[in-house]
C-alpha cells in the first residue's frame, strides 16, 4: 500500500495511490497519514478497504496534483551519519564503530516536488538521497529481532546538506541539516509487504540529468532492524518518527573539486519500488 498526502501546502488531505496510479481520497476514513493511523492495527484495516470505491482525486500525482510530505506530525527526524562505507570514504571519515545520529529539524520538511531553498549565505549545499523508515509503532529498547513490527513503511528522503555549517562553524552536524526546505520526504510511504528486503534497494540522485549517486542499500554498514533497535537505546521511538538511514557515494562534498548547488538546478532523486522526488533549486536571498 502507498499511502500519501495531497494537495496545497499546509491543506493536504490523505490518500492511497491504487493499482492505476490515480489518487483515492481518504479523507472519510482517517484523518490523516500520522499518529496512531499508522499502527499495525490501523494499517491493516487500511489494506482491507475496497480502494476502488474511495473517491478519485483529480489530477495527477507529482504533476498537476501536488504531494505534501507522506507523513504528518513528525515528532522526531532522525539521521543516521556515515552509514555507507564509500561515502565514509569519499567525506575522508572513518567508519563509525557505532552509528552516528544527528537530528534535522522538523521545519525542514517539505513535499517530494517543493522547491529547496539555499540558505542566506550558504556556498555549500549539497545533496543525500536516503531511504527514510517510518515509525508506526512506538517502544523504548526494540529488539532488533522485533524492530521491523515497529515499521510502518519506507519512503524517500533528500537529506539537503549545508557543509559549511554543518563541519566548519563549530557544534554539532545539526546547525547544517535541518534549514528550512531541507526535508524533502515522500513521494509515499509504501508499506514493508510492499518493499521487500529494504535492505537491497537502488538508490540515486541526478543533478540537471548528471546521476551522482548510484548505490544500493545491500551497502549500508548498519541495516535497518539494528538501526531501529538501536536509536530505541536513546530515546523512545514514536508513531511518525522518522530514522533517514544514511546516503551513498557520490555527494557534493566528496567531488573533486568539490561541487555544490548555487540555484536554478534540478535535483531528481529515487530508491527501487519508493518512488521518486525531483526538486528545483532556488537560490539564497542575499
Amino acid at each position: 500500500m502507498k499511502l500519501l498526502r495531497y494537495g496545497p501546502a499546509g491543506q493536504e488531505k490523505p490518500g492511497v495511490l491504487d493499482d492505476d496510479g490515480q489518487v483515492r481520497d481518504l479523507s472519510d476514513v482517517v484523518p490523516d497519514i500520522a499518529g496512531a493511523v499508522l499502527s499495525n492495527e490501523s494499517i491493516a484495516r487500511l489494506k482491507g478497504l475496497d480502494i476502488s470505491t474511495l473517491p478519485i482525486v483529480e489530477g495527477t500525482p507529482q504533476k498537476d496534483l501536488r504531494l505534501g510530505a507522506c507523513v504528518a506530525g513528525v515528532g522526531k527526524f532522525i539521521c543516521i551519519g556515515l552509514n555507507y562505507a564509500d561515502h565514509a570514504e569519499e567525506s575522508g571519515m572513518p567508519v563509525p564503530p557505532e552509528p552516528v545520529m544527528f537530528s534535522k529539524w522538523t521545519s525542514a520538511i517539505i513535499g517530494p516536488n517543493d522547491d529547496v531553498q539555499i540558505p542566506r549565505g550558504s556556498l555549500k549545499t549539497d545533496w543525500e538521497v536516503e531511504l527514510g523508515v517510518v515509525i508506526g509503532t512506538g517502544g523504548s529498547y526494540i529488539a532488533e529481532e522485533d524492530a521491523m513490527s515497529h515499521v510502518a513503511g519506507f519512503c524517500v528522503i533528500n537529506d539537503i546538506s549545508e557543509r559549511e555549517y554543518q563541519l566548519e562553524r563549530s557544534g554539532t552536524w545539526d546547525k547544517g541539516k535541518g534549514c528550512d526546505t531541507f526535508g524533502p520526504t515522500g513521494p509515499w510511504l509504501v508499506t514493508p509487504d510492499e518493499v521487500g528486503n529494504a535492505n537491497e534497494l537502488g538508490i540515486w540522485l541526478e543533478v540537471d540529468g548528471k546521476r551522482y549517486q548510484n548505490g544500493n542499500t545491500a551497502t549500508m554498514v548498519y541495516k535497518v532492524p539494528f538501526l531501529v533497535a538501536y536509536c530505541s537505546q536513546f530515546m523512545s521511538l514514536q508513531p511518525g518518527d522518522i530514522i533517514s538511514t544514511g546516503t551513498p557515494p557520490g555527494v557534493g562534498l566528496g567531488m573533486n573539486p568539490p561541487q555544490y548547488l548555487k540555484g536554478g538546478e534540478v535535483m531528481r532523486l529515487g530508491i527501487d519500488r519508493l518512488g521518486e522526488q525531483q526538486q528545483r533549486v532556488r537560490s539564497s536571498d542575499l
